[in-house]
């Protein structure tokens, strides 16, 4: 097995957040929707599993704490409920059946989910990051998985923010601390 291979055999995409209405939050989401799902169609091409990580609540919000602002703010919101419309994935991007759906319950794709477990029964290694938003579940996700041990890659096209210049910052300033940064066009030439 060459190195690209075996590379490959050790990766997952994570493809977080892009939910419907996660989405409504940009004013048009179109060029980010189509740059992920040309990274989920070379990624099952060759073979890597495609991970969807999602912020999913019970009804009722058991998991929200009152003091936890940003999640109490979803609270009141009364969005991202388990099965409701507007938590779905995105259908540009969706999963395909038997394709791995992580609950997330805080910024972090492993806060309050089974993602770690996944992964290493996966024995995955490498983690190819794309989502929304890069200040929020990027940027966490990206720490925690940092300090997890897994190496990481982010597509800078397939990460997305309200902010532009936060984006910029963090792709070249703070990610390239912990992670290969690259386009998609560049990963997939890789795979």
């Amino acid at each position: 097995m060459d190195m690209t291979a075996q590379k490959q055999q050790h990766t997952a995409l994570l493809v977080m957040d892009f939910q419907r209405k996660m989405m409504e939050r940009l004013a048009d989401p179109t060029a980010l929707l189509d740059n992920v799902a040309r990274s989920i169609a070379g990624a099952r091409k060759a073979g890597i599993p495609v991970i969807y990580v999602g912020l999913m609540f019970r009804p009722g919000y058991p998991e929200v704490n009152q003091k936890n602002i940003a999640m109490g703010y979803v609270k009141k919101t009364g969005l991202f409920i388990e099965g409701d419309e507007g938590t779905a994935i995105h259908p540009a991007v969706a999963p395909l059946p038997g394709e791995t759906i992580i609950a997330k319950k805080r910024y972090s794709a492993f806060a309050g989910s089974d993602l770690d477990t996944i992964l290493k029964a996966q024995q995955v290694e490498r983690l190819v990051l794309a989502g929304y938003s890069t200040s929020g579940v990027v940027l966490s996700t990206l720490r925690e998985a940092g300090d997890k041990d897994y190496q990481l890659t982010v597509l800078s096209d397939g990460c997305g923010d309200t902010d532009a210049e936060v984006h910029q910052l963090l792709m070249t300033k703070v990610f390239v601390r912990q992670a290969e940064v690259t386009t998609i066009d560049e990963w997939l030439k890789t795979l």
